[in-house]
């Protein structure tokens, strides 16, 4: 059988192993998954509660529109219901962008080293793919400005940055924002969001009214711990998100899935105590770096990224000690967990720092 020509240079998402998968593998001992960005702290207890007491509709299809979702999202963010589309996770969302606006002929414009799916979309609708070296493991922008014309349909930014943690500021962002022609669209995806606690960070929100061609996407399963109901949605212009709906599939996100979204929007103090352990577990491994002159990048995320060279290695010997980071061509991307997990896997890189400088010691 036939398929798209494009796609023969693709190949299906690989997700990182679970835990089951490597006690198969490795054997002997359980396994604490810090490869995948998953809230390692759950998501707020007011959800299965919630879920337990109010929803038994199973035989009903979902609200095709997620009404009181996206009405709970506006009312917050102090944007219009119609602004906001809801997709099932953020993987949908970029698929219907990328599915609504790209033809053969468009390019987009993105990173070298963020987020594949970006790429992996434009590619099946035929598309060139733009991409530009991170510098500093940031985001670009003079130089995707460079390289954008008259065929860039979408500039993606992810920001913060998967896998570096790092961000693009408020003040390069707007500058930025002036040099794109008003029929491309840019994408900020801030999946990472509620983790941000850098002063600078841009507010995209208050850049809707001047710019129709910027659209912002959040998502349900990071900070808020529901990766597994796969709820993301966009916010944009009205009629971008007009014709995105046409694209979106009916009922797509479940009523499971967007009864445990509201309820887990409800629950500020829940998402407050998962920042702030997250940041604690943050400066736990950015001390252990500092303190072993070990470079790394500042994390706005619940992730830290370690440049290096042999991640692999680095992999091999968390997996022995029971632990699964995602490892990368240029380094290895550590989700943060709670502080025994991190304090776990820092005790396994120690040793293989100290034991990489004994030998160079010896060389010497």
């Amino acid at each position: 059988m036939k398929v798209k020509e494009q796609l023969r240079a693709l190949h299906p998402y690989k997700p990182g192993k679970s835990a089951k998968q490597m006690q198969a593998d490795y054997g002997v001992h359980s396994f604490v998954k810090l490869a995948s960005n998953e809230n390692l702290f759950g998501c707020s207890p007011c959800v299965m509660e919630g879920l337990r007491k109010e929803w038994n509709e199973h035989a009903l299809y979902p609200d095709g529109g997620a009404v009181e979702l996206r009405e709970t999202i506006a009312e917050t963010l102090h944007v219009k219901k119609e602004e906001i589309l809801c997709g099932s996770g953020l993987d949908e969302v970029i698929q219907i962008i990328s599915r609504t606006l790209l033809c053969q002929g468009d390019n987009i414009v993105t990173a070298g080293e963020t987020f594949p799916q970006y790429r992996h979309h434009a590619v099946i609708e035929g598309c060139e793919v733009k991409e530009v070296p991170l510098q500093n493991g940031v985001y670009h922008l003079d130089e995707i400005a460079a390289v954008m014309n008259e065929k860039t349909k979408i500039i993606w930014i992810c920001n913060p940055n998967n896998p570096t943690g790092t961000y693009v500021n408020d003040r390069k962002l707007r500058e930025f924002m002036k040099q794109v022609h008003k029929e491309t669209l840019v994408v900020i995806d801030e999946a990472y969001y509620e983790y941000v606690t850098a002063g600078d960070f841009p507010d995209t929100i208050s850049l809707l009214k001047e710019y129709k061609n910027l659209l912002i996407l959040r998502t349900f399963s990071k900070a808020y711990g529901l990766a597994a109901f796969r709820v993301g949605y966009a916010i944009g212009n009205e009629t971008i998100i007009e014709k995105l709906n046409v694209v979106r599939l009916p009922f797509n996100v479940s009523s499971l899935a967007q009864k445990a979204a509201v309820l887990a929007w409800n629950d500020e103090s829940f998402l407050q105590r998962t920042i702030r352990v997250n940041r604690e577990g943050l400066q736990q491994y950015e001390s252990f770096c500092k303190e072993n002159e070990i470079r790394f990048y500042s994390s706005q995320t619940n992730f830290i990224f370690l440049p290096l060279d042999n991640a692999e290695e680095i992999y091999e010997l968390c997996a022995q000690a029971g632990y699964i980071v995602r490892p990368f061509s240029n380094g290895v991307r550590i989700t943060i967990g709670t502080s025994k997990q991190n304090e776990g896997v820092i005790a396994v890189l120690k040793q293989h720092f100290n034991n990489s400088r004994s030998r160079d010691e010896v060389h010497v």
